[in-house]
């Protein structure tokens, strides 16, 4: 089965071709970020302007790479929830657009869920049940997949993502825009122990995630030092930050891996693309005996074809819309 995929989510404009949810055909990504990078972040009109000039032409190609007519293609399936509001839409309505004209099926795909199914393209062998760290700039959940279609939040952040954390950090330490990923180079061969930073905990919620405090005091290091006139190592302070930030992921994921009795543990988002996060939870995996799977970096962030993958396991399980699919900014991924 072919099943075309739309991604509009947030500043990547995205379609594919994914066959029987494992096998990608075509895979075609129109990035947004030399606009951005002026505003330090995603400007939402903005994208979604650019999204909206960006989405037939991306298609078109998607096609044409997977050498495919749409006449050929089984189903379509479009991220709806969530995301920014009006680039959803954009893909919602282009997809719902597309499915009319070619009387094709119309297949929903939450965000979070097509992050997780980026691991079905590297792993054709992967099957749930298994425990899943999703970590992006939006989300920080702790998911038990129990079946392709069925989830179960078992811990998530109470305040912001990890994403978003090192995202500020990087911000406030200078670097340009993405924020994580430059933080990530920019702390390479740093001295981890250098500074303290805090490991927040949850009372009462042993998997839940606080990050907020964590951001709070590397702005306030940062903000001290210059107002002192002391210059801080950037290496130094962000693979501390780092240190700090991916041992509460790491830490957690373990401890719900143990008590949920899961062996084994997935990373997804575009958070597990970083390589201190994937150096810890390898590590930890093989000392205790945990199956550890993480996109390929191509897959890890926001693409059309972890979109498409999704996409047949929800019409394998009779998820389909009617043309009145909206499309919502918020929505858990346990929700439907």
């Amino acid at each position: 089965m072919k099943i075309l995929g739309i991604e509009s989510s947030c500043d990547e404009t995205a379609a594919a071709v994914v066959e029987d949810g494992r096998t990608v055909l075509s895979n075609v990504i129109a990035s947004q970020v030399e606009e951005h990078i002026i505003y330090g972040g995603v400007v939402p009109e903005i994208a979604s302007r650019l999204h909206a000039e960006a989405i037939n032409g991306v298609v078109a190609q998607a096609l044409e790479k997977a050498q495919l007519r749409l006449e050929q293609i089984d189903a379509i399936a479009v991220t709806y929830a969530p995301g920014l509001i009006g680039a959803l839409l954009v893909g919602v309505n282009f997809a719902k657009g597309l499915a009319y004209a070619a009387q094709k099926p119309l297949i929903p795909v939450h965000h979070l869920r097509g992050h997780i199914a980026a691991n079905y393209l590297c792993f054709p062998d992967l099957e749930p049940p298994f425990l899943c760290l999703v970590v992006s700039g939006g989300h920080s959940h702790i998911v038990a997949v129990e079946d392709y279609t069925r989830f179960r939040i078992i811990g998530k952040t109470r305040d912001d993502a990890a994403g978003e954390c090192l995202d500020k950090a990087a911000r406030t330490m200078g670097l340009p825009y993405p924020g994580g990923l430059n933080l990530d180079k920019a702390a390479a061969g740093g001295d981890c122990t250098a500074f303290s930073f805090p490991h927040p905990r949850v009372e009462g919620a042993p998997y839940d995630f606080s990050f907020s405090g964590l951001k709070t005091n590397v702005i306030n290091l940062l903000h001290n030092a210059e107002q002192k006139g002391i210059a801080l190592s950037q290496k130094d302070v962000g693979a501390s930050f780092l240190n700090a930030v991916t041992d509460c992921l790491c830490e957690n994921t373990l401890r719900a891996a143990r008590d949920e009795g899961f062996q084994k543990i997935v990373l997804a988002g575009g958070v597990s693309a970083n390589s201190v996060l994937r150096k810890k939870m390898t590590d930890a995996a093989a000392l205790n005996g945990y199956e550890l799977y993480f996109p390929a970096i191509r897959y890890c962030g926001d693409n059309a074809a972890m979109i498409a993958a999704q996409g047949y396991y929800e019409y394998q399980a009779g998820n389909t819309a009617v043309s009145s699919l909206n499309a919502y900014a918020t929505m858990g991924i346990d929700e439907s």
